[in-house]
């Protein structure tokens, strides 16, 4: 199976989904722009009463008023610019308050609507893609996005309507004056053109190389035991160095690029407060402006240094936020793979058509397989490894859609199903057992919601766990997987065998269920599910050949196709592959 990566959501996906977001919280948003915005322009009335001030302390010493006149002027603005501070604490305040709880709104939405996404892929595609992109969408995408729509957003939308507000205000204070500010947009325009070139891609690099350290370090640890028996602890030690290696590269580039930026817009504030001195200078000795209107727009200028430099570096950390944010919508991209109809099945019979599939386009795996199976019918599936048996297994228990052909249970396509209708009819166990943080009695639960405690340990019992499971000082309260009770190999796979029987499906396709088990726990453990397959229909993609010796009819595949069907007595007398396989097995044994 070739390895097919997760989607990244494009820029104009971004956008749009971007765009849906603030159409569904334009109230909201807007009643939070609005207290930031009264905010900012009672903010704002410090420099012009202070420029004011400036004027009437000219006005005095010119003789223009007496001392007592400006005195009470100056006490009239200064009760003014207290009331103003008090009155933007409580606007801020008020607004940072609308500002976290929108933003916590937005913030899970997302995350229940990334949850959503990530548990409606298809299973064929994460099994491609591997766990541990999705991992670190989960994790990392994530927590960065958490950041950025909790704290960046909102401070770059603040930060933006302060700018915007100042540069008005500086405008009106002083017009002649405020023609400084253009003085650093050149500097400013031209750095930030430069960084936003590079930034996107560089940062959505490094998100992809976070992505492949958590894919590296997953395979570790699924793996450690045939990492220890083959001696490759140094092999996948270098392995992660490269990886990590990689990301230190990435981020690297992207530090390059902020010592770069930095600097540059950090020059780009302080010339135009330099030019507001030296041109208001000249201004006011051709008495084109006050002393105070040029007072008061470089305060505004220095005023605006603190929202452009926060807009600037949120915007840089928006990068890192953008570029998480791409990878989690990106899952929406994703195509289904299978279209629900409306047919359904009217009775419990598996038909297999010519059936055909391919992982990679143009490597076929199977090849035009037909197969029929009656209700309660045993069918063992064997053959060499790579034969595609597992892959027919698959496609039968509608894991995948055939690439050819049709499989149908019932008269109705397999694929066409409901998820939820389709694993009442049909289920997979495979030789991968999953057992969950979680009480015993949930684990087991987990196929029948709801189950009472006697309907659990039935299923338990069904799957001969009854025993030890009571025998647990809690019993069914017991914590087990992760800083729980480890569970032996056959007791996890009794607990998934177990959610079978509450499941109750009337097909069952086995891929090797018991193959990783010793033989003794094996025998034992299929020994027991005999009882539980009674009635079912059941397909066995048999490991060992006393599996297909039980079983009604066994199915040869070979080369992408099926080269033998019938009895065990039927193919050992035919002498061909499976009597050869039978020979040797029974002779070994």
């Amino acid at each position: 199976m070739s390895p097919k990566t997760l989607p990244v959501a494009d820029r104009a996906q971004v956008l749009a989904d971007v765009r849906r977001l603030l159409a569904q919280h334009r109230g909201p948003g807007l009643r939070m722009l609005g207290l930031h915005a009264l905010a900012a322009l009672a903010g704002l009335t410090g420099p012009y009463l202070l420029g004011r001030l400036v004027d009437d302390v000219v006005r005095t010493v010119r003789g223009g008023s007496t001392y007592a006149q400006t005195a009470h002027r100056i006490d009239v603005l200064v009760a003014v610019l207290v009331g103003a501070v008090v009155v933007q604490a409580v606007l801020a305040q008020a607004a940072r308050r609308r500002s976290l709880t929108l933003a916590e709104g937005v913030f899970a939405q997302l995350r229940e609507e990334f949850l959503a996404r990530a548990t409606a892929l298809p299973l064929s595609v994460v099994e491609q893609a591997g766990t541990g992109d999705l991992v670190s969408r989960t994790t990392n995408d994530v927590d960065a996005l958490s950041y950025t729509v909790r704290y960046g957003a909102p401070a770059i939308l603040v930060a933006s309507v302060t700018s915007v507000l100042t540069v008005v205000a500086a405008v009106f204070s002083g017009p002649l004056v405020a023609l400084s500010i253009l003085a650093g947009v050149p500097g400013l325009f031209l750095a930030t053109r430069w960084y936003l070139r590079r930034a996107p891609q560089g940062y959505a690099a490094e998100r992809a190389e976070w992505g492949r350290i958590s894919t590296t370090l997953g395979e570790n640890v699924e793996n450690v035991r045939t990492v220890e028996a083959l001696g490759l602890a140094e092999h996948r030690v270098a392995l992660v160095d490269e990886v990590i290696g990689a990301t230190v590269r990435r981020e690297r580039y992207t530090l390059s690029l902020r010592t770069v930026w930095f600097p540059s817009i950090e020059m780009s504030y302080l010339l135009p407060v330099v030019v507001a001195l030296l041109w208001g200078g000249f201004l006011v000795r051709h008495d084109l402006q006050t002393v105070g209107q040029v007072t008061t727009v470089v305060l505004y200028l220095r005023q605006l240094v603190g929202p452009v430099n926060e807009l600037l570096a949120w915007w840089d950390e928006l990068q890192v936020g953008q570029a998480s944010f791409a990878r989690v919508v990106g899952l929406s991209s994703v195509e289904p793979d299978r279209v629900t109809r409306d047919d359904r099945p009217v009775s419990d019979d598996v038909h297999a058509d010519r059936v055909g599939f391919s992982y990679t386009p143009g490597r076929p795996v199977l090849h035009g397989v037909s197969l029929e199976l009656e209700p309660g019918e045993r069918l063992a599936i064997v053959g060499p490894t790579g034969a595609g048996k597992s892959t027919l297994g698959r496609l039968l228990a509608g894991i995948n859609p055939p690439s050819d052909g049709s499989v149908r249970v019932g008269g109705a396509e397999v694929t066409g199903l409901p998820l939820d209708e389709l694993r009442s009819r049909i289920a997979l166990v495979t030789q991968e057992r999953h057992v969950f943080a979680a009480p015993l009695r949930d684990n087991v639960a987990l196929a029948a919601p709801g189950s009472s405690d006697e309907q659990v340990l039935d299923a338990l019992g069904a799957v001969d766990a009854r025993g030890w499971v009571q025998a647990l000082p809690q019993g069914l309260d017991t914590p087990v997987g992760e800083n729980g009770l480890a569970l032996s190999a056959a007791q996890a796979q009794q607990v998934a065998l177990a959610r079978l029987v509450l499941a109750d499906p009337h097909t069952l396709v086995l891929d090797e269920a018991t193959s990783l088990l010793d033989p003794n726990a094996a025998r034992h453990l299929e020994r027991s599910l005999a009882a539980v397959l009674e009635g079912r229909t059941t397909v066995a993609i048999a490991h060992r050949l006393h599996t297909a010796h039980d079983a009604d009819r066994i199915a040869v595949v070979e080369g992408g196709r099926i080269t033998e069907l019938g009895t065990h007595h039927e193919l050992v007398d035919a002498g061909g592959s499976y009597a050869g396989l039978w020979r040797s097995w029974h002779g070994e044994a």
